[in-house]
């Protein structure tokens, strides 16, 4: 079969998820590179650096969908999950669901689940939340997140902080549930 016959046929799912997955990592990559672009141009964000496994997170000040601001945690309070999450991409929408459980099964362990979105209209992202029954803490503020935590392209993409506040994990990808939930060891060490 030709080139030009195979590209008239419809796409195959695994074809077409990777290239909703490339234009996903694509465009997180894009917006990210235009907020270092942003910090470098005279951003105070730009000062920290990003650190390295086992150093402490010099965590930003953020505002919740709600509106709320999330200060920083204080060392030896709770452990942080991070997830970065685009409401476009399919991979994040499972990885939500699992980030979910982990709510769920974390209640009363001092543990901190924020997800960071990757889009411009916060009705959008309720709109998201609310469809998919999510009820984590959601921030837009993802560029001093990225400077804080971790310039790695791509989503979803899950930082994890430890109780004394250092940066312990950054795992890009989708992960399976049994991982995302065995993240609640932060929060007993």
């Amino acid at each position: 079969m030709s080139a030009s016959a195979r590209s008239r046929l419809p796409l195959s799912r695994r074809r077409w998820l990777g290239q909703l997955s490339a234009a996903a990592v694509g465009a997180a990559g894009l917006m990210l590179q235009r907020g270092v672009k942003a910090a470098a141009a005279g951003d105070a964000a730009a000062v920290i650096q990003q650190p390295a496994l086992g150093e402490r997170v010099h965590w930003p000040t953020v505002h919740l969908l709600d509106g709320r601001r999330l200060d920083p945690p204080q060392p030896g309070q709770a452990a942080s999950v991070v997830v970065f999450f685009s409401t476009t991409c399919p991979f994040c929408a499972r990885h939500n669901v699992h980030v979910q459980k982990l709510l769920d099964s974390s209640r009363g362990m001092p543990l901190r689940i924020l997800a960071v979105a990757h889009d411009e209209k916060v009705e959008l992202v309720q709109r998201y939340l609310a469809r998919r029954q999510l009820g984590f803490e959601v921030t837009m503020d993802q560029l001093p997140l990225h400077v804080a935590l971790s310039r790695k392209p791509g989503i979803p993409l899950t930082c994890v902080v430890d109780r004394q506040q250092r940066l312990r994990e950054v795992i890009r990808g989708e992960m399976f549930e049994e991982d995302v939930l065995g993240l609640t060891r932060w929060a007993q060490a």
